[in-house]
């Protein structure tokens, strides 16, 4: 994924004669007219803000969706399409797999913590199928088909796939089950989605105006959201939303003044988003008063290929391995940018990388290549005799099918042998397509942090009532990563929980 280049008495914030703050409220007694008037004003269209609209609009409520760029899409148009759904979905049932919301319950309450919100993921795992058949009804496609390799996103056009439910400890605290739905196609399937989502938005009567930046909330005296300040192509306009405003405009990875404040783990890395994702909407909600919640966190993976890590060992600078590698790569990505100090060493063996289909590969290739495990640990800088005890270690229980330490499924244990191969985690993809070049290290990070909102994004104030008038979601939300993230928790809940969003504010009307 690669960035777009654009480059009173009772009231929560005090009335502002003077905007000197770019973010600063508006309040209703500054605007002299509204140059638009609607029911709900959604702000950003990626996958939150167009359900949010489609949820509204069929309500009945009229809909006007502001979009930054000069279409609709954002970044989840770019994302590998991945959609994090289960209980028992049409795909699901198909390839042979049974799920329950409680199986899918215990499996997200695990991979999203520590302390996940386990009112939000209730809500979802109930909701999922029904999800599920919502975005089916609005054109997204499905192939009813399964492929079963560790893999980022299948090479072929299958609809179902595993992204950690089959790996420790997750394997032992839930039935395993594939939750991973793309939508039909190959390669990325992003742009699949928000093409169907679009249109459906477009056909369903939502005024959408591209090119158009929210500003600044336009508060009531009392505290009320209703409505916005925006610019369009340099000229100031304001909107009326009588039911409420969505704010849907995307994280904050790319404003290095906010992951400074917030979290500095993510500065110079590569960015996955847009150049939108400056986390302005979460500004504008802090400026009357919004609270926020698990800005620190955010999703760190690593460019390398999910199955040739499952076949070979990831060690740390002392030659130690530290997790099972056939778990969801982004999970080893977070352990090894937040606990390892952002270092590690891929090794494996011959046989480990040609067994691993080319297109797979993500075109990297072994930096080092050596006939002996010692001369590796000199060619990369390990401990003397570190890396070679690790690896005796493996391949003793690798060769009776056994895991021990991590508890790596059996299914990818061998022993490893001569030549061995190491990458380094930091290394960039050096043979990347203009449209997807690393301008960072070797972690595509991108934030989790947001807003905190009720299960129907509400906006939560610091004094922990819903202001009215705004709801979030999306990335602007803090959703169902606590922590933990998991592939298609992103499009899942920022699909799921904008619809959400979207009801509540028509349902102020």
């Amino acid at each position: 994924m690669s960035a777009r280049r654009t480059h009173g008495e009772g009231a929560r914030h005090p009335r502002l004669v003077m905007h000197t703050d770019p973010v600063a409220p508006r309040s209703a007694e500054d605007i002299v007219s509204w140059d638009a008037d609607t029911d709900v004003l959604v702000v950003g269209g990626g996958c939150a803000g167009v359900c949010a609209a489609l949820e509204a609009l069929s309500r009945g409520a009229r809909v006007l969706l502001l979009e930054r760029a000069g279409e609709a899409g954002g970044a989840s148009a770019m994302s590998g399409g991945l959609l994090y759904l289960g209980a028992g979905t049409a795909v699901q049932r198909d390839c042979g797999f049974e799920d329950t919301p409680e199986e899918m319950y215990k499996f997200l309450e695990a991979a999203m913590g520590p302390e996940p919100d386990v009112d939000r993921i209730a809500t979802y795992s109930e909701g999922s199928v029904a999800h599920f058949d919502w975005l089916v009804g609005h054109g997204v496609p499905f192939k009813h088909s399964f492929w079963d390799r560790p893999a980022w996103t299948p090479p072929t056009d299958d609809g179902l796939m595993w992204v950690g439910e089959n790996s420790h400890p997750f394997s032992e605290l839930a039935r395993p089950v594939p939750r991973g739905h793309r939508p039909h196609g190959t390669g990325r399937t992003g742009g699949v989605l928000m093409d169907a989502l679009s249109r459906a938005m477009r056909t369903a009567g939502a005024e959408v105006r591209f090119n158009s930046r929210a500003q600044q909330l336009v508060t009531a005296a009392d505290g009320t959201v209703i409505g916005v300040v925006a610019r369009h192509h340099g000229e100031e306009f304001t909107i009326r939303a009588r039911g409420g405003v969505v704010l849907a405009a995307g994280g904050f990875v790319f404003n290095d003044d906010m992951l400074q404040a917030h979290a500095p783990h993510l500065i110079n890395h590569t960015k996955l988003g847009t150049d939108y994702d400056d986390g302005r909407a979460i500004r504008m909600a802090e400026a009357i008063g919004a609270q926020t919640a698990r800005m620190d966190a955010g999703e760190a993976s690593i460019n390398f290929s999910p199955e040739l890590m499952a076949k070979s060992v990831m060690v740390n600078v002392t030659g130690q391995r530290f997790i099972n590698e056939d778990t969801y790569g982004g999970r080893i990505g977070q352990q090894v940018l937040f606990h390892q100090g952002g270092r590690a060493y891929l090794v494996f063996d011959e046989e480990a990388y040609e067994s691993v289909p080319e297109e797979l590969r993500h075109g990297r290739f072994p930096q080092w290549v050596c006939p002996t495990l010692n001369e590796l640990e000199d060619e990369i800088g390990l401990p003397q005799r570190s890396l070679q005890a690790t690896v005796e270690v493996f391949n003793h229980h690798a060769a009776s099918g056994e895991d021990p330490l991590f508890r790596k499924n059996p299914r990818w244990l061998r022993p490893l042998c001569s030549p061995f191969a190491a990458m380094d985690v930091r290394a960039r993809r050096a043979d990347g397509p203009p449209d997807t070049a690393d301008r960072g290290t070797g972690f595509r990070v991108f934030t989790l942090g947001g807003l905190r909102t009720t299960v129907d994004g509400a906006v939560i104030h610091l004094d922990s009532t819903p202001i009215p008038g705004l709801f979030a979601a999306g990335r602007t939300a803090c959703g169902l990563s606590a922590w933990g993230y998991i592939s298609g928790t992103s499009l899942g809940d920022g699909t799921f929980f904008g619809r959400r969003a979207g009801a509540a504010a028509a349902a102020r009307l």
